[in-house]
């Protein structure tokens, strides 16, 4: 009797574990996702809302493309977007796109000498004109050649969109002739990647992609096409319109943003009061130029950049402390070191500009201390701040917005004694060189110098 009521215990034992590891199980493969706190289940209702929404208008269709070639609706998907240059090198596995664009009157390819190259190109052409590069390469080595570029754009937030040729869906998985695992490749140096497995998707996978690439924190997106879906025809209407949820939140929901009206309001008072700012730029405030200039201007607080912030503000500007970090200026370190109150606008403070992190902004820190100043860290992704300096004031979402939220409230001061420090500090650690003798080898300066003349 005793034994068989023990057996009974261990039974309902057992199967109490047994049901808590399925629901473990449940969750962890999201089938079940508890709410942790207000915030998040806020979230998820207004996703639900977003969805429910959604069913009830279903996305418009078109039929415009039936009838033509994936490769067709490639080449009329990126005239759509406003493509108008693509980097990159044919192959074997992405000629039906090439076929189809080779006398495009509606954007110019270049062709480059490597894939990595194509990366690269496409780089310094969205940092030049913000809008994303565009590459296209073929299957295999034309597409892991694109990594490190790809991974360069995801640390530095450029928008840049590649397209890789693949060998055909029904041999997928068959170590086929030039065949690689791009979407397991690219998965850790992309913000999204996509294989499209249906010539319908197409459109939609564009449009999705160039989405991605451009919202948020700019980044890196591929689309893998495979060879029989770019060749393929497409026989019934597709929707064009991106699925993805983010894409009907912001579209649909209004204050999608963080409420930081106390946030805003705690910087503009530090702001005022302190006695030595810094303004520090990176490359989030590349779009805010114009809002950056007013507020140094307005306020008197000079602006030192990271390497990806160059370009944001006028180095000319007598504000101009010019770039910061192991490689910038002596007069910019030397202020970072002494401000009571540092700006960051879009900057993730990497090694080349920190240095020793605990010995990293020691009056900023004292000032915060003693409430009056600190690290004031404007940033569109919260995963960016507090990841190497701690923020006394975390003001998340668009810098261009923010910046134009508090402009109205930051008072005018002269500040003289700073600029005074500031001045001396650029007549004591000027950047100059000393010139080479006559029949010595020419300086590396001298010809940086020469073309800037020239050009």
């Amino acid at each position: 009797m005793l034994r068989a009521r023990q057996l009974s215990r261990a039974l309902r034992a057992t199967a109490k574990q047994q049901q808590a590891r399925r629901a473990f199980s449940s969750a962890a493969r999201g089938l079940q996702t508890p709410l942790t706190s207000p915030a998040e289940g806020a979230r998820v209702l207004s996703t639900a809302k977003v969805q429910e929404e959604h069913k009830r208008s279903p996305p418009k269709t078109t039929d415009k493309f039936i009838g033509k070639t994936g490769a067709e609706i490639f080449h009329e998907t990126l005239a759509e977007m406003g493509v108008d240059c693509v980097f990159g090198y044919p192959g074997g596995a992405i000629l039906p796109v090439f076929d189809a664009i080779h006398e495009s009157e509606n954007f110019d390819f270049i062709l480059t000498r490597h894939e990595q190259g194509a990366g690269h190109m496409a780089q310094g052409y969205a940092r030049a004109t913000g809008k994303p590069g565009v590459v296209l390469v073929t299957s295999g080595p034309g597409a892991t050649n694109t990594v490190t570029p790809l991974q360069d754009a995801l640390m530095d937030g450029t928008p840049i969109v590649v397209f890789s040729g693949q060998v055909a869906t029904q041999v997928l998985g068959s170590d086929a002739f030039q065949e690689a695992d791009i979407m397991g490749i690219t998965r850790p140096c992309t913000k999204w990647n996509v294989q499209v497995r249906d010539v319908r998707d197409l459109a939609r996978n564009i449009r999705e992609a160039f989405h991605i690439a451009t919202t948020g924190r700019p980044g890196p997106v591929l689309v893998d096409l495979p060879k029989d879906i770019t060749a393929g025809l497409c026989k019934s209407p597709v929707i064009t319109e991106p699925q993805l949820l983010g894409y009907y939140g912001e579209r649909k929901i209004e204050g999608n943003r963080v409420n930081q009206d106390k946030n805003l309001e705690t910087a503009v008072k530090l702001i005022n009061q302190a006695k030595k700012p810094i303004i520090f730029a990176g490359a989030g405030a590349q779009h805010a130029s114009d809002e950056l200039r007013a507020l140094a201007r307005q306020a008197n607080i000079p602006v030192t950049t990271s390497l990806q912030g160059m370009g944001a503000f006028d180095e000319r500007d007598p504000l101009s402390l010019h770039m910061l970090g192991m490689h910038g200026s002596v007069y910019a370190n030397k202020a970072i070191q002494e401000s009571d109150c540092i700006i960051t606008l879009g900057a993730r403070f990497d090694d080349r500009v920190t240095g020793r992190v605990p010995d990293f902004a020691p009056e900023a820190r004292r000032a915060a201390a003693e409430g009056r100043g600190g690290i004031i860290h404007f940033e569109i992704t919260g995963k960016q701040v507090g990841k190497i300096i701690p923020a006394d004031v975390a003001v998340l979402g668009d810098t261009k917005y923010n910046l134009q939220q508090i402009l109205p409230k930051v008072e005018s001061k002269p500040r003289s004694e700073w600029h005074k420090k500031l001045q001396g500090w650029k007549a004591r650690y000027p950047f100059r060189y000393r010139p080479s003798a006559p029949n010595a080898p020419m300086k590396a300066q001298r010809v940086i110098e020469e073309l800037y003349r020239q050009t």
